[in-house]
């Protein structure tokens, strides 16, 4: 009863697949890019009215993403270091 056993994973006929992988240049499609802007006086006096920012803080008060808040961030950064 029962019946032979199943060969295991490794003995089994795996189809080849040699030119089916994708190369790292290739794509799918492009994602669209989605900017954000922010009010940047009410977030300029935001940051002049606290001792410490944070960018969690400043996405909640002004109203956005933490990613739209960061790239504010980063972009009033680079302006005032150089």
């Amino acid at each position: 009863m029962g019946g032979g056993k199943k060969p295991s994973g490794g003995k089994t006929a795996k189809p080849e697949k040699k030119d089916s992988k994708k190369k790292k240049g290739e794509g799918g499609p492009k994602r669209a890019e989605i900017i954000v802007m922010v009010n940047e006086q009410q977030a300029m006096k935001i940051i002049q009215n606290s001792k410490v920012i944070t960018v969690q803080d400043l996405a909640r008060q002004v109203g956005v993403k933490i990613s739209a808040a960061n790239a504010f961030l980063k972009e009033l950064y680079q302006s005032v270091s150089s």
